[in-house]
């Protein structure tokens, strides 16, 4: 049994429109459900990054929080290979692709995507939102300092913007059951109603589903470097280069020895086989009658 064929109620803590992988995905701004998107062996919702500030903004208001997810080809491949992880994807209660090749897969599909819409990208807008809001944010990850850091930045350029704690725990924290519960309780301590993870796939997501239990009513985004960016301690691909789908490129050539047997070996072939085969699908869908 496959991720998408199990349904169930909603784990506690989570609000009510809360979905499993294969039901019907995220509710529109009009309040209806709209239909997920397969792409990459996970759901994602057709939604532009302007939807899903909107969306949170909304379920914020209404007193309900939850999980976004950004997978990427990197995330896609390793929930293809373990239906925990796949579940863990899918469960979230928004999942928008961080990746070009998905937004092209589900183009070549026939069944496009808004736009990719990035965890890089949706710290600004969803702080931008908090500070008009009035919504207290809290960052946790990267390396020593890079978390203040970049709550400093955030706030700087979102006036207004409450940011209740940054923390960057040590490596492996959660190595150790106490470790893992002394950043747990203070995460929660801070009573935020958005949290900002950038610890990685899929301990951020790990973490935030343990979080959520905690506080029910809080809004989590698992951004990966996302925060380093804000920092200024990470630097992004230039804006020609994220549209163009070569941003990965561009981030190995900054830390080659990091990402060299992630990008080369791991995800290039990954994408190829998904751009292949949806293309395939495509073409066996337009030859039935």
């Amino acid at each position: 049994m496959t991720p998408s064929d199990r349904t169930g109620p909603p784990r506690p803590g989570h609000a009510a429109v809360a979905t499993r992988a294969g039901e019907s995905g995220a509710l529109d701004l009009r309040g209806r459900r709209a239909a997920r998107v397969r792409v990459g062996g996970v759901e994602v919702d057709a939604l532009s990054e302007d939807d899903v500030v909107a969306w949170v903004a909304r379920e914020l208001e209404a007193g309900r929080g939850g999980r976004i997810v950004t997978p990427n080809v990197d995330i896609c491949r390793a929930a293809a290979a373990d239906l925990a992880l796949n579940d863990l994807v899918c469960s979230a209660e928004l999942v928008v692709p961080d990746g070009m090749p998905l937004v092209w897969a589900a183009r070549l599909r026939g069944t496009p995507l808004p736009q990719r819409v990035t965890g890089a990208d949706l710290i600004w807008s969803l702080s931008r939102c908090a500070a008009r809001h009035g919504w207290p944010v809290y960052l946790l990850g990267g390396p020593p300092g890079v978390a203040r850091g970049a709550a400093a930045e955030l706030a700087g350029r979102c006036p207004g913007l409450n940011v209740c704690g940054a923390h960057s725990p040590p490596y492996g924290f959660d190595a150790t059951a106490e470790g893992r519960e002394r950043v747990l309780r203070e995460v929660a301590g801070a009573r935020p109603l958005l949290v900002f993870v950038g610890l990685g796939f899929p301990k951020q997501d790990r973490l935030i589903a343990d979080l959520r239990h905690e506080l029910p009513e809080t809004w989590f985004l698992g951004c990966g470097a996302a925060i380093g960016f804000a920092a200024g301690a990470l630097a992004r691909a230039p804006g020609w280069m994220r549209r163009a789908g070569l941003e990965w490129a561009f981030r190995l050539a900054v830390e080659p020895g990091r990402l060299a047997r992630r990008y080369l070996v791991d995800d290039l072939p990954y994408a190829a086989r998904l751009l292949g085969g949806s293309l395939a699908a495509r073409v066996r869908s337009q030859r039935r009658p």
